[in-house]
């Protein structure tokens, strides 16, 4: 290749990636199946402010009166409560859904089914809240089930890593 070649060569491939710059500071999320609830990788460029925020849990169906104990619904209603929960949070730092970049997802024995976990329960509400068409973003996820919650009766605590442009 000859010198002037080299040079509009180069010239080139740096005029591309000074336009690259804008594309490249986007959190990037490489998608496993596209029926999956959560992204396979989620990366995040410097420049991003990074938020840790805490598990939260959903508010009972019916509060606890006189003798009997707090009514904490099923797992849809504990898992859209908890989202909630988290929403309100988050919206307070001026963070939606669509900065959260990972999310864990502890479930406790569910009496509604033998004592098991209802995933496809918590999936199904997960599902209004991330992948749709007003919010497609995905965060990294991992659910676990656990024998129980710090807090005696719900079944759901979710807790998120969020990340938004640095000011």
């Amino acid at each position: 290749m000859t010198r002037l070649k080299t040079l509009a060569l180069l010239g080139l491939v740096g005029a591309t990636l000074i336009g690259a710059p804008a594309q490249a500071q986007d959190i990037t999320r490489q998608l496993g199946a596209a029926t999956a609830p959560f992204s396979a990788i989620v990366a995040v460029p410097p420049g991003y402010t990074t938020y840790y925020i805490s598990g939260m849990l959903a508010s009972p169906l019916k509060p606890a009166a006189g003798t009997e104990p707090a009514d904490w619904g099923d797992i849809a209603y504990d898992t859209k409560g908890a989202l909630e929960s988290l929403k309100a949070a988050m919206a307070k730092e001026g963070l939606t859904f669509g900065d959260v970049v990972q999310a864990h997802v502890y479930m406790a024995p569910d009496p509604h089914v033998g004592g098991g976990i209802d995933f496809a329960g918590m999936n199904k509400v997960w599902f209004t809240y991330f992948g749709t068409p007003d919010q497609p973003n995905k965060p990294s996820r991992a659910a676990f089930k656990v024998a129980g919650l710090a807090a005696a009766g719900p079944l759901v605590e979710i807790e998120f890593i969020a990340a938004k442009k640095a000011k």
